[in-house]
């Protein structure tokens, strides 16, 4: 690094925060291609009262980002938005000292209620007294997952409690099985609704810890006798924790391309009675996504959508006699 030694020392204590609106269209894919480029500091963050307007902040270490550095995350990030024929929103730097980032980071997120009872809430804060009549979630996001914000996260949570308003008030019984955890969030949700085990799987290592760690936070064990069991795999992985048992419900909150690729194996993990909420898929995505699924036997319904994000329920198709 060229120039004044003294700047430089300096800059190793400090981090440029970006701040830039992440419409709907483009959130998801904003945050792949931050971690792709090894910026894993990065959250999204919305008020309760205007849950569509997101604001994507990432922290880097100043020293890392020089100008001409900054300027090409500008390009790289363009073509995303060119995608969804949109332009790229403003990229907004400040600089921040070493010691404030952390907090700053942390004061981003939110007490967060989700549907009729249940309540998102950040592992350092207390429950607001308004909210004390909720279904908490813990969560620690650190530095790579959300706090559930994004409306698939969101349309998901609010369809298991409907789902378990319709059964009497709760999932008492029911198996859940999610497909590419993250953070646990889906899961957990159905374990506070009284579900009676969980079984998941993501084939990221650091879902699989996180969702550990927050399984912890929530007071959910781990192992026999456990209320969950994780593990770093497919579908053919859960399958394996499922024992030859399908679950009651499915969760899967992945790109649509994704879930198309996998839904050969759902009959696996999915017991022919059961239901399947699919959450990470484009509105306009779900009639192709409907012909797939169909194709393999499966009743495949948009119930719901937000932000032009759409979530889908599965059930088995009839036999037909």
């Amino acid at each position: 690094m060229t120039g004044d030694p003294t700047a430089a020392r300096l800059s190793d204590h400090r981090w440029w925060r970006l701040e830039m609106a992440a419409p709907p269209e483009l959130e998801e894919s904003l945050l792949w291609k931050l971690q792709s480029l090894g910026i894993s500091r990065v959250a999204v963050r919305h008020h309760p009262s205007t849950p569509d307007q997101h604001q994507l902040v990432a922290w880097l270490p100043a020293i890392d980002w020089p100008e001409c550095e900054r300027a090409r995350l500008a390009e790289a990030l363009a073509p995303l938005a060119a995608t969804f024929d949109l332009p790229l929103p403003p990229l907004a730097w400040a600089l921040q000292d070493d010691e404030d980032w952390s907090l700053s980071w942390k004061q981003h997120w939110q007490a967060d209620p989700v549907g009729e009872r249940l309540l998102i809430l950040p592992a350092w804060l207390e429950v607001p007294d308004d909210q004390t009549h909720r279904l908490v979630i813990r969560i620690d996001p650190g530095s790579a997952f959300g706090t559930g914000s994004h409306p698939t996260t969101r349309l998901c949570l609010e369809a298991l409690d409907q789902l378990a308003q319709q059964a009497g008030g709760t999932l008492t019984g029911r198996r859940v099985a999610d497909l590419g955890c993250g953070s646990g969030i889906l899961g957990f949700g159905a374990l506070r609704l009284d579900a009676a085990s969980l079984a998941a799987t993501d084939n990221d290592p650091l879902a699989v810890r996180a969702t550990r760690e927050n399984g912890r936070l929530n007071g959910f064990s781990e192992g026999p006798g456990g209320l969950m069991q994780v593990a770093l795999g497919s579908v053919e992985g859960l399958a394996e924790l499922l024992a030859g048992q399908p679950a009651d419900i499915l969760l899967c909150n992945i790109l649509a391309p994704v879930i198309a690729e996998l839904a050969v194996g759902f009959k696996a993990v999915l017991a022919p009675a059961g239901v399947g909420f699919l959450s990470g898929l484009l509105v306009d995505q779900a009639p192709a996504l409907e012909r797939t699924l169909s194709s393999l036997g499966w009743l495949a319904e948009l119930i719901a959508d937000e932000g032009g994000w759409g979530l889908m329920r599965i059930q088995q198709q009839p036999p037909v006699i």
